[in-house]
Protein backbone atom coordinates (compact mmCIF):
# COMPACT_ATOMS: atom_id res chain seq x y z
CA UNK A 1 0.00 0.00 0.00
CA UNK A 2 1.51 3.53 -1.25
CA UNK A 3 1.79 6.17 1.05
CA UNK A 4 -1.41 8.22 -0.55
CA UNK A 5 -3.53 5.02 0.09
CA UNK A 6 -2.84 4.85 3.36
CA UNK A 7 -3.25 8.32 4.14
CA UNK A 8 -6.70 7.86 2.40
CA UNK A 9 -7.66 4.81 4.66
CA UNK A 10 -7.37 7.06 7.25
CA UNK A 11 -8.98 9.70 6.17
CA UNK A 12 -11.85 7.05 5.92
CA UNK A 13 -11.47 5.73 9.39
CA UNK A 14 -11.52 8.71 11.01
CA UNK A 15 -14.48 9.98 9.31
CA UNK A 16 -16.32 6.60 10.31
CA UNK A 17 -15.42 7.19 14.11
CA UNK A 18 -15.98 10.97 14.06
CA UNK A 19 -18.46 12.26 11.17
CA UNK A 20 -18.51 15.44 10.31
CA UNK A 21 -19.98 17.62 13.32
CA UNK A 22 -22.24 19.85 10.71
CA UNK A 23 -23.63 16.98 8.88
CA UNK A 24 -27.44 16.30 9.83
CA UNK A 25 -28.68 13.58 7.56
CA UNK A 26 -32.23 14.80 8.24
CA UNK A 27 -31.60 18.60 7.40
CA UNK A 28 -32.56 18.34 3.35
CA UNK A 29 -35.66 17.95 4.74
CA UNK A 30 -35.99 19.80 7.56
CA UNK A 31 -35.09 22.70 5.05
CA UNK A 32 -37.75 22.17 2.76
CA UNK A 33 -40.17 21.65 5.31
CA UNK A 34 -38.72 24.73 7.11
CA UNK A 35 -39.12 26.58 3.59
CA UNK A 36 -42.78 25.96 2.99
CA UNK A 37 -43.79 27.03 6.35
CA UNK A 38 -42.14 30.64 5.75
CA UNK A 39 -43.84 30.58 2.68
CA UNK A 40 -47.23 29.84 4.27
CA UNK A 41 -46.73 32.46 6.97
CA UNK A 42 -46.04 35.32 4.70
CA UNK A 43 -49.46 34.51 2.75
CA UNK A 44 -51.10 34.17 6.05
CA UNK A 45 -49.18 37.77 6.77
CA UNK A 46 -50.55 39.39 3.83
CA UNK A 47 -53.82 38.14 4.46
CA UNK A 48 -54.02 39.59 8.41
CA UNK A 49 -52.20 43.08 7.50
CA UNK A 50 -55.35 43.80 5.31
CA UNK A 51 -57.58 42.53 8.03
CA UNK A 52 -55.71 44.77 9.86
CA UNK A 53 -55.88 48.02 7.35
CA UNK A 54 -59.67 47.30 6.96
CA UNK A 55 -60.60 46.43 10.73
CA UNK A 56 -58.39 49.00 12.82
CA UNK A 57 -59.80 52.12 15.14
CA UNK A 58 -57.58 54.84 14.22
CA UNK A 59 -57.62 55.82 17.65
CA UNK A 60 -56.99 53.50 20.70
CA UNK A 61 -56.77 54.02 24.30
CA UNK A 62 -54.27 51.42 25.89
CA UNK A 63 -54.57 50.28 29.70
CA UNK A 64 -51.04 49.48 30.32
CA UNK A 65 -48.70 52.01 27.85
CA UNK A 66 -46.20 52.70 30.38
CA UNK A 67 -45.27 48.91 31.27
CA UNK A 68 -45.59 48.25 27.25
CA UNK A 69 -42.53 51.05 27.02
CA UNK A 70 -41.26 50.30 30.15
CA UNK A 71 -41.23 46.71 29.60
CA UNK A 72 -39.82 47.24 25.66
CA UNK A 73 -36.48 49.23 26.85
CA UNK A 74 -36.07 46.46 29.91
CA UNK A 75 -35.52 44.00 26.85
CA UNK A 76 -33.62 46.41 24.93
CA UNK A 77 -31.04 46.42 27.62
CA UNK A 78 -30.56 42.79 27.92
CA UNK A 79 -30.30 42.37 24.86
CA UNK A 80 -26.88 45.28 24.87
CA UNK A 81 -25.81 43.81 27.94
CA UNK A 82 -25.67 40.33 26.39
CA UNK A 83 -24.04 41.17 23.08
CA UNK A 84 -21.52 43.08 25.55
CA UNK A 85 -20.56 39.80 27.14
CA UNK A 86 -20.82 38.09 24.16
CA UNK A 87 -18.42 40.54 22.08
CA UNK A 88 -16.03 40.35 25.49
CA UNK A 89 -15.73 36.59 25.68
CA UNK A 90 -15.34 36.15 21.83
CA UNK A 91 -18.72 33.50 21.71
CA UNK A 92 -20.36 33.13 18.70
CA UNK A 93 -23.80 33.56 19.63
CA UNK A 94 -22.28 37.40 19.22
CA UNK A 95 -23.87 37.11 15.91
CA UNK A 96 -27.41 36.20 17.04
CA UNK A 97 -27.49 39.39 19.75
CA UNK A 98 -26.39 41.65 17.14
CA UNK A 99 -29.27 40.98 14.96
CA UNK A 100 -31.38 40.50 17.57
CA UNK A 101 -30.19 44.00 19.31
CA UNK A 102 -30.19 45.80 16.16
CA UNK A 103 -33.94 44.56 15.08
CA UNK A 104 -35.18 45.91 18.50
CA UNK A 105 -33.56 49.69 17.73
CA UNK A 106 -35.61 49.47 14.46
CA UNK A 107 -38.79 48.82 16.11
CA UNK A 108 -37.83 51.34 18.84
CA UNK A 109 -37.38 53.95 16.33
CA UNK A 110 -40.59 53.18 14.50
CA UNK A 111 -43.01 53.43 16.84
CA UNK A 112 -41.22 56.69 18.85
CA UNK A 113 -41.67 57.98 15.68
CA UNK A 114 -45.31 56.56 14.49
CA UNK A 115 -46.71 56.92 18.34
CA UNK A 116 -45.61 60.43 18.51
CA UNK A 117 -46.74 62.11 14.96
CA UNK A 118 -48.67 65.57 15.29
CA UNK A 119 -47.54 65.97 19.17
CA UNK A 120 -44.42 68.28 20.51
CA UNK A 121 -42.81 65.31 20.80
CA UNK A 122 -42.65 64.46 17.27
CA UNK A 123 -39.26 66.20 15.95
CA UNK A 124 -37.49 64.78 19.19
CA UNK A 125 -38.33 61.05 18.25
CA UNK A 126 -37.42 61.78 14.68
CA UNK A 127 -34.09 63.15 15.53
CA UNK A 128 -33.52 60.35 18.28
CA UNK A 129 -34.14 57.47 15.27
CA UNK A 130 -32.10 59.25 12.61
CA UNK A 131 -29.35 60.17 14.86
CA UNK A 132 -29.10 57.75 17.48
CA UNK A 133 -31.12 54.48 16.75
CA UNK A 134 -31.23 53.42 13.24
CA UNK A 135 -27.11 54.41 12.75
CA UNK A 136 -26.69 52.20 15.82
CA UNK A 137 -28.82 49.46 14.13
CA UNK A 138 -27.06 49.68 11.12
CA UNK A 139 -23.87 48.90 12.81
CA UNK A 140 -24.87 46.31 14.62
CA UNK A 141 -26.21 44.55 11.89
CA UNK A 142 -22.88 45.70 9.46
CA UNK A 143 -20.91 43.92 12.73
CA UNK A 144 -23.13 40.70 12.03
CA UNK A 145 -22.72 40.75 8.49
CA UNK A 146 -19.27 40.93 8.73
CA UNK A 147 -18.91 38.10 11.66
CA UNK A 148 -20.95 35.64 9.39
CA UNK A 149 -18.70 36.16 6.62
CA UNK A 150 -15.69 35.65 8.63
CA UNK A 151 -17.03 32.08 10.20
CA UNK A 152 -17.76 31.59 6.56
CA UNK A 153 -14.37 32.38 5.15
CA UNK A 154 -12.78 30.09 8.20
CA UNK A 155 -14.63 27.14 7.40
CA UNK A 156 -14.62 27.39 3.05
CA UNK A 157 -10.52 28.05 4.42
CA UNK A 158 -10.33 25.07 6.45
CA UNK A 159 -11.97 23.04 3.62
CA UNK A 160 -9.25 23.51 1.19
CA UNK A 161 -11.23 26.71 -0.78
CA UNK A 162 -9.13 29.71 -1.33
CA UNK A 163 -11.58 31.98 -3.78
CA UNK A 164 -13.02 34.93 -2.43
CA UNK A 165 -16.51 34.48 -0.98
CA UNK A 166 -19.78 35.69 -2.60
CA UNK A 167 -22.13 38.23 -0.85
CA UNK A 168 -24.49 36.27 2.01
CA UNK A 169 -27.17 36.37 -0.54
CA UNK A 170 -25.43 33.70 -3.19
CA UNK A 171 -23.65 32.55 0.01
CA UNK A 172 -24.67 28.35 0.74
CA UNK A 173 -25.76 27.49 4.00
CA UNK A 174 -22.94 24.98 4.80
CA UNK A 175 -24.75 22.48 6.50
CA UNK A 176 -26.86 22.20 3.54
CA UNK A 177 -23.41 21.43 1.33
CA UNK A 178 -21.56 19.00 3.00
CA UNK A 179 -19.73 15.69 1.76
CA UNK A 180 -21.91 12.49 2.35
CA UNK A 181 -19.99 10.46 5.16
CA UNK A 182 -16.92 8.13 4.16
CA UNK A 183 -16.12 10.88 1.25
CA UNK A 184 -13.03 12.55 1.46
CA UNK A 185 -11.36 14.14 -1.53
CA UNK A 186 -7.75 14.07 -2.44
CA UNK A 187 -5.91 17.64 -2.57
CA UNK A 188 -6.25 17.37 -6.27
CA UNK A 189 -10.06 17.35 -5.97
CA UNK A 190 -9.79 20.43 -3.74
CA UNK A 191 -7.88 22.22 -6.51
CA UNK A 192 -10.76 21.33 -9.35
CA UNK A 193 -13.51 22.00 -6.83
CA UNK A 194 -11.51 25.82 -6.31
CA UNK A 195 -10.98 26.16 -10.47
CA UNK A 196 -14.83 25.13 -10.47
CA UNK A 197 -16.05 27.55 -7.75
CA UNK A 198 -14.12 30.47 -10.11
CA UNK A 199 -15.81 29.64 -12.94
CA UNK A 200 -19.13 29.55 -11.17
CA UNK A 201 -18.47 33.35 -9.94
CA UNK A 202 -17.26 34.19 -13.35
CA UNK A 203 -20.72 32.97 -14.81
CA UNK A 204 -22.93 34.59 -12.15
Amino acid sequence: MTPAERRALARMIAGMDYPHPLLDLKLPRRHKIGSVLFIVASVVLVVWIVVLVLTLHRHFTAHYWRLAWVGFDFLELIAFAVTGWAFWRGRQIVIACLLITGTLLCCDAWFDVLLDLQTPEMWVSVVSALVIELPLAFLLFNAARRLIRMSALAAVGAGGVKTPLPSLWKLPLAALHLPHPGHHPDPDDRIHGDQGLAGDRRRS
